[in-house]
């Protein structure tokens, strides 16, 4: 009489307790039986063979026979006995352990985007996919751009992709799947200690890392310094882009430092040309000068190449009805009388040499 065919369940239950059943999401150990071009075999001992589908075969790069991995249990039998296996999912299970330590410890690693969008970089770390901010980038990667130019930010993004960032982990909850970086964390102590060896009246050198309406940032060694529009030149500046491009090195003169950022000055590095060109006029003489801006109280006029002076609307006759704009055009030359110097305050006061009708 033939013997009775042994179960796999009899045959597991014969090893005693030494040897675990399979359940969904057990990670397990096993070694490389076979690799084929649509999956690959692995050897799990007693708790049979598993199976890793061809999404996942490229995953291990190098993988060989004989190979140890770890795998996590999608499924425990399949239709052919093996049992389904993930190597991407059991890497990701250590990845997020992983990403849990180097939280609490607040340690520094090394990251490379793989991708990006208008809000920052896509990072995967062990396994484990993650988001980091735009917000959270150094001065030295922060896409700063006139207005809110999005497709602007995003092309100085795409160049990051790839590119070896040192970061800190600033969140991670494993059941929302969400783990963000952060570029600034990483390097604040070291920022610190950069701060405490600047003072305001030192001149640093920097480079531009973006040109808005209102001024230019500035990279100084890894921190980020504003020069304001005021700050730029000691002529009247109209556009910053006018003076300085984005990755050009310039020289300036820290005037405040608060916390972690610079306020620059450029025109503080060379003398106040003003201070020297108005010691020309006294009250009583007779100027030519170019009409630069006219407002509802006046007009500004340019009486030298450095100093501009003010007509003031009380000047350009009585009543209350009187328009700067029917009396002035833009860019016209007119004579004029210098009424008062006030060289404390950069104020310089004119006045018509001639009583004028206004423009009708």
């Amino acid at each position: 009489m033939a013997n009775k065919a042994t179960t796999m369940d009899e045959l597991l239950a014969a090893q005693g307790d030494s040897v675990k059943q399979l359940a969904q999401g057990d990670a397990v150990v096993g070694s490389v039986l076979s690799i084929r071009k649509h999956e690959v075999l692995v050897d799990l001992g007693a708790q049979g063979i598993g199976l890793v589908p061809r999404r996942e075969v490229g995953f291990y790069r190098a993988l060989n026979i004989g190979d140890e991995v770890t795998a996590s249990v999608v499924d425990i039998e399949l239709d052919n006995g093996y049992s389904l296996l993930s190597l991407r999912k059991a890497a990701k299970d250590r990845g997020w352990d992983e990403v849990l330590v180097k939280m609490e410890s607040g340690e520094v690693i090394e990251v490379s985007p793989y991708d990006a969008n208008r809000g920052g970089l896509l990072v995967e770390y062990d396994g484990v996919r993650g988001f980091l901010p735009v917000s959270q980038l150094s001065a030295e990667h922060y896409p700063r751009v006139g207005g809110s130019d999005k497709d602007e930010i995003l092309q100085r993004l795409n160049i990051l992709i790839g590119k070896k960032l040192v970061v800190r982990i600033l969140d991670c909850d494993r059941r929302a799947n969400k783990l963000i970086f952060s570029e600034k964390e990483a390097i604040k102590d070291g920022l610190a200690a950069r701060l405490k060896n600047l003072a305001i009246g030192d001149k640093i050198s920097g480079v531009v890392t973006g040109v808005v309406d209102y001024g230019i940032f500035v990279n100084v060694d890894g921190i980020e310094g504003l020069v304001h529009i005021s700050e730029i030149s000691w002529e009247r500046v109209n556009n910053p882009g006018d003076y300085v491009k984005v990755g050009e090195t310039i020289s300036a003169k820290i005037i405040a430092i608060d916390k972690d950022r610079l306020s620059l000055s450029i025109k503080q590095l060379s003398e106040d040309p003003w201070m020297t060109e108005v010691d020309q006029f006294k009250p009583g003489d007779k100027v030519e000068g170019t009409i630069t801006r006219i407002t509802p109280f006046g007009a500004f006029v340019q009486i030298s190449p450095a100093v501009e002076a003010l007509v003031h609307v009380s000047e350009l006759g009585s009543g209350d009805d009187i328009d700067p704009e029917k009396v002035f055009t833009l860019n016209e030359r007119k004579e004029f009388v210098v009424l008062a110097v006030e060289k404390d305050s950069r104020k310089i006061s004119l006045s018509l040499s001639k009583k004028v009708k206004a423009k009708k």
